[in-house]
C-alpha cells in the first residue's frame, strides 16, 4: 500500500488507481502489530497517534480482511483493514483555522482566505467531482455523438460595443488595449464562416459588473454554435445534452421541456425566468372592475397600456402576519411607486385595505371564481401599467413563497428541476437613460422573427426577436439565438437602429459578405447549472477558486497594487484621489481579507 492522508479522522489511502478510505485506531494499530516486534510497534502507534489530524502520513502493511461482523457497510473499504507494517509522517499539519467538517459552521470569507483547506470538505470534494463528470458527459454527447469540434479562442480580443462592461488589458503600444472578451460570440460566428459547422467549447468568460449577488467576474459557458440550424434544433440538443449528462443520483430528465413566450411569462410570473414548481400567478382583473368606483382602479384603468393585477396567496390568512403585509406594501411604495392592496374574500378580516369595502358582492362572486379563492386566502392586487403591475407582482410572488416557506409551508421542491424555455423576447428596448433610444434585449447578431421583418423599418420596438432563454426553478441558466448571417441587415442595425460604431465590428461584418451560413447556437451558464443541481447556497460553491462578493481573492489577495516601474512599459499612471493616499500606502504594504 502506498501513502495514506488524514481526513476528518479517517485515513485517505492513495494508490495509482482508486482512493480508498479505513479507519485507523489505536487499537487497531497494536493489534496489527501484536506479532511484530514490540519497539517497532510502539515507533508506529506513536506516529500515528501523534500526527496531527490533517497530517500526510505514509504506511506500509498487508491488507487484511475485518474479523466477522467488524465489517462496516457504510465505507467503500468497510471489508477490509490494514496490518500496519512501518509508518512515517511524511508532513505535520499545523493548527487548523477551521476544523473541516460540512457540519462546523464558518464565514464564506474564511472559507476563501483558506480555499485549499475548505476544498478538502466532503461537499466541495462532491461538488467539483460531479462537475467534472458532468462536462465529461456533455463533451461525450457532443463530439462523439453529434460531429461537434472542441475549439479554443482566444481571451484577448478588443472591446466590443453593447452587453456588459468589459475588463481591459493594457498592451505595449501606447493607449492601445485588449479586452477580455464577455463571450466567445464573435469567434463562434466567425467559425461558422470558416465552415466549422458544429462548434463547442467550455469557454472562460469575463465580465466587470462589479458586486452582483451571486455573480462571478470569470466564469464558465457551454458554449455552442451551429449551422444550418432553427430554434428547435438548439432547443432539441439542449435538451438530450442535459438529459445525457444529467447525474445518476438524480431522477432522470423528462424532455421535451415545456415552452412559454415572454409576453406570456411576464403577465402570469411578472418575470422572464419564472420558477414553475409552484402556483400563485398572476391574474388580470381589469374586466371585473371597469365599472368601478375605486379612484385607484379608475385611474389605472383610464391610462394607456392600464391593467388591474392580482394574485392569490394560498392560506395567507395562516401565514402572512400583519407585519408581513406592511412590509408587501412598502417594498412597492419603495420600488414601484405602486399601491399593494390585500384583500379577503372570503375571510371578515380585512387588514385596513381601503378597497374592500368598495368591492361590491357580483365583483367579489366574480373574483372569487376567476381566482379559484378559497378559504383563509390572501388576494393581492394592485394596479397600473401592465409590465410594471407585473413585474411587482412578480417580484411579491417570491417574496410570499419565502414568507410561507419559513412558516413551514412547502411550495418549492428542492429535489424537483422545473425546466422552462422561454421564446419570442422583443428584438430591442428602450434604453432606460434614454427611451427614445434603442438598446438590444439580447445582443445585437440576434436575428428578427421572420415574421416581424417588415417592422425593421417602420416600428423596431415591436419586432419580436429569435432569442430564447433555458430557465430553471427561477434562474436564467442558458440564452441562445438564431443570428443574424446577413450583412447588409446586420450593417442596418448596428449603425442606424443601434448607433453603434460599426468600425469596431468591420471584420465580422466583412466576414459575412463572403457566404456566411445560416446559424445559430446558445450558451449555458456550468457555474449557475451546477449550483442548482447541487444545491448549493452559491456559485462559489461549486468554483474550486472563486472570488468574493465584491471580486477578490482573499487567498492571494487578488486584485493587488502594482509600481510604478511595472506600469511604465504600458505607458500607464494611476492617478490616486487626494483622500486614497493613505489607503494607497495601506495597499502597498499590507492586505486586510473581507469580513
Amino acid at each position: 500500500m502506498s501513502s495514506h492522508h488524514l481526513v476528518n479522522g479517517s485515513y485517505v489511502f492513495r494508490n495509482p488507481k482508486k482512493i480508498r478510505f479505513t479507519q485507523l485506531s489505536e487499537i487497531e494499530a497494536v493489534n496489527y502489530l501484536e506479532n511484530e516486534d514490540l519497539e517497532t510497534a510502539a515507533s508506529v502507534k506513536k506516529i500515528l497517534c501523534e500526527a496531527p489530524l490533517e497530517s500526510v502520513v505514509q504506511v506500509s502493511g498487508t491488507v487484511i480482511s475485518r474479523p466477522p461482523g467488524q465489517e462496516n457497510a457504510k465505507m467503500p473499504t468497510g471489508e477490509i483493514e490494514i496490518k500496519v507494517k512501518t509508518a512515517e509522517l511524511l508532513n505535520s499539519c499545523k493548527k487548523l483555522p477551521f476544523e473541516i467538517k460540512d457540519f462546523v459552521k464558518k464565514t464564506e470569507a474564511l472559507r476563501l482566505q483558506y480555499r485549499y483547506l475548505d476544498l478538502r470538505s466532503f461537499q466541495m470534494q462532491y461538488n467539483l467531482r460531479l462537475r467534472s463528470q458532468v462536462v465529461m458527459k456533455m463533451r461525450e454527447y457532443l463530439c462523439n455523438l453529434h460531429g461537434f469540434v472542441d475549439i479554443e479562442t482566444p481571451t484577448l480580443f478588443k472591446r466590443t460595443p453593447g452587453g456588459a462592461k468589459e475588463f481591459l488589458v493594457p498592451s505595449r503600444e501606447p493607449g492601445k488595449f485588449y479586452s477580455l472578451p464577455q463571450s466567445p460570440q464573435q469567434f463562434k460566428q466567425l467559425l461558422m464562416v470558416g465552415g466549422l459547422d458544429r462548434y463547442f467549447q467550455v469557454a472562460r468568460c469575463y465580465r466587470d459588473e462589479g458586486s452582483r449577488p451571486d455573480r462571478q467576474p470569470e466564469f464558465t459557458q457551454i458554449d455552442i454554435e451551429m449551422s444550418f440550424v432553427d430554434q428547435t434544433g438548439i432547443q432539441s440538443l439542449i435538451e438530450g445534452l442535459l438529459q445525457y449528462s444529467w447525474p445518476s443520483d438524480k431522477d432522470p430528465l423528462v424532455v421535451p421541456f415545456p415552452s412559454m413566450t415572454f409576453a406570456e411569462a411576464l403577465a402570469t410570473y411578472g418575470t422572464d425566468k419564472p420558477d414553475t414548481r409552484f402556483g400563485m400567478k398572476i391574474v388580470d382583473i381589469s374586466n371585473v372592475f371597469k365599472h368601478t368606483e375605486v379612484r385607484f382602479l379608475q385611474d389605472a384603468l383610464s391610462k394607456p397600456q392600464g391593467a388591474v393585477k392580482a394574485m392569490c396567496v394560498r392560506e395567507g390568512a395562516n401565514y402572512l402576519k400583519k407585519k408581513d403585509i406592511e412590509s408587501i406594501r412598502k417594498f412597492a411604495a419603495d420600488h414601484f411607486k405602486e399601491e399593494v392592496l390585500p384583500v379577503f374574500l372570503k375571510n371578515k378580516e380585512n387588514w385596513n385595505s381601503p378597497v374592500a369595502k368598495f368591492i361590491l358582492e357580483k365583483q367579489r362572486l366574480e373574483l372569487i371564481r376567476l381566482m379559484e379563492i378559497q378559504e383563509d386566502d390572501v388576494v393581492l392586487l394592485t394596479a397600473g401599467e401592465h409590465k410594471k403591475a407585473c413585474s411587482l407582482l412578480g417580484k411579491l410572488r417570491l417574496a410570499c413563497a419565502d414568507i410561507l416557506e419559513m412558516n413551514g409551508m412547502v411550495l418549492r421542491d428542492p429535489a424537483l428541476f422545473s425546466f422552462l424555455w422561454v421564446v419570442d423576447f422583443p428584438l430591442f428596448l428602450p434604453k432606460e437613460d434614454n427611451p427614445l433610444e434603442l438598446e438590444s434585449a439580447h445582443h445585437p447578431f440576434t436575428a428578427p422573427h421572420p415574421g416581424d421583418i417588415h417592422l425593421l423599418y417602420t416600428e423596431p420596438e415591436k419586432v419580436r426577436s429569435q432569442h430564447y432563454d433555458l430557465v430553471l426553478n427561477g434562474s436564467e441558466i442558458g440564452g441562445g439565438s438564431i443570428r443574424i448571417h446577413d450583412a447588409e441587415l446586420q450593417h442596418y442595425i448596428l449603425a442606424t437602429l443601434l448607433k453603434e460604431d460599426v468600425k469596431l465590428l468591420s471584420h465580422l461584418l466583412q466576414a459575412l459578405d463572403y457566404g456566411a451560413p445560416p446559424h445559430g447556437g446558445i450558451a449555458l451558464g456550468l457555474d449557475r447549472l451546477m449550483c442548482l443541481i447541487t444545491g448549493a447556497a452559491s456559485i462559489r460553491d461549486v468554483i474550486a477558486f472563486p472570488k468574493s462578493f465584491r471580486g477578490h481573492d482573499l487567498m492571494s489577495n487578488a486584485p493587488d497594487s502594482v509600481s510604478s516601474q511595472e506600469l511604465k512599459p504600458y505607458h500607464i499612471q494611476v492617478s490616486w484621489p487626494a483622500d486614497s493616499e493613505a489607503e494607497r500606502s495601506s495597499l502597498n504594504h499590507s492586505h486586510h481579507p473581507e469580513s
